[in-house]
């Protein structure tokens, strides 16, 4: 009895460890944490990531009562909340980039409200799915997986991530979301700039005439023309943007 509570235990301990990363990395990360996948798809992939990984890797055994343990328990879920920190902050230059195009086209009132993102515009919700659709389209998901089950290999169980090399990483990250943000939004936000240039030489030449009833529906109809004009440019920035964060997470790994 003591010997099949003692393998229980250990299979118990093998398991613990990989689910708390892949648990933290689903429940923060952008893509993973919407609504349409919900609470059980979740727990369904880290249940099979991890029966999955127990079976290739050798974990070592870490009592989670004791202080090592509660420790190794933060420093899991920090690396799974630090690889998908990595992911909100590019769904956060795609949504920031809606928002540029969003003022640009004078609609930034109109606004829905996003489980994740807040009352955000519905440009930047556009903006949002698209970048979705080109996450799987490039095969995201799958490299995310490879990525994270690829953590355990190059960031083992009982290595601390947290050094002064990856808050400086992270904090470069966050800069160039609004760099990415900016390359993505620019077609349109430069052209509606011209626009505007030209509505307000025609208002200067004609000034009985009304900016509100010409120049905002002139504005808007550019807006949309120029977006779909726009879309190809801006799906291959999207996929250009989803491939610096896949060499950023990894990047994360190797040097953290």
């Amino acid at each position: 009895m003591n010997i099949e509570m003692l393998n229980l235990l250990d299979r118990f301990y093998a398991l613990l460890w990989p689910m708390l990363r892949i648990s933290a990395f689903l429940a923060f990360s952008s893509i993973f944490s919407i609504r349409a996948v919900n609470l059980r798809i979740r727990i369904s992939i880290a249940v099979v990531l991890t029966i999955f990984l127990s079976m290739q890797l050798e974990i070592p055994r870490i009592d989670p009562v004791t202080a090592e343990g509660l420790k190794e328990i933060f420093n899991q879920l920090f690396i799974g909340f630090a690889m998908a920190l990595i992911m909100q902050l590019t769904t956060a230059a795609i949504v920031l980039a809606g928002q540029a195009v969003s003022g640009s086209m004078g609609l930034s009132m109109a606004t829905m409200v996003d489980p994740t993102m807040g009352s955000v515009p519905v440009v930047s919700q556009f903006f949002n799915i698209l970048g979705t659709l080109v996450f799987l389209s490039i095969g995201g998901h799958l490299i995310v997986f490879g990525l994270l089950l690829e953590s355990f290999t190059l960031f083992p169980i009982g290595k601390v991530l947290m050094t002064q090399d990856l808050l400086g990483k992270m904090t470069a990250w966050g800069a160039m979301m609004f760099v990415a943000a900016l390359l993505i939004s620019l077609p349109v936000v430069i052209t509606l700039l011209f626009v505007n240039i030209g509505v307000g030489f025609i208002t200067r030449a004609a000034p009985s005439l009304n900016i509100f009833s010409v120049g905002f529906p002139a504005i808007l109809l550019s807006g949309f023309v120029v977006m779909w004009l726009a879309i190809p440019s801006m799906v291959n920035r999207m996929s250009w943007w989803w491939v610096q964060t896949f060499g950023q997470m990894r990047g994360m790994l190797l040097g953290g």
